[in-house]
């Protein structure tokens, strides 16, 4: 899992919490930290504009286009929004995918 892949998804949760009047320390959230859930740090709306924030920021940083939310995701047979880390594995395949693509 790359460590710059978790800091990208700890500083868009971060946004999503501050947006929804949450305050969640970067320092709380790691690549264990659950996404949803009891235990989760978004609702199942802030993680749809997580996952689109974080496309975004992924082709900016990353120079390519991946889709988090396809049905490659949905299908899977754990989800990769369980955790950070769980999604920083995901988003790094995805992209070297599409680099090998390129």
């Amino acid at each position: 899992m790359s460590a710059d892949l978790v800091r990208l998804i700890v500083d868009a949760v971060q946004e999503q919490c501050e947006g929804r009047g949450s305050t969640v320390a970067a320092a709380d959230l790691g690549p264990e930290t659950p996404l949803l859930g009891r235990a989760g740090v978004l609702d199942s709306l802030g993680l749809v504009t997580l996952v689109v924030a974080l496309e975004q920021t992924l082709e900016d940083e990353y120079g390519v286009s991946v889709s988090l939310a396809d049905e490659r995701a949905l299908s899977e047979r754990k989800s990769p929004f369980r955790t950070i880390g769980t999604l920083a594995d995901y988003a790094e395949r995805l992209i070297d995918g599409a680099r090998q693509r390129a």
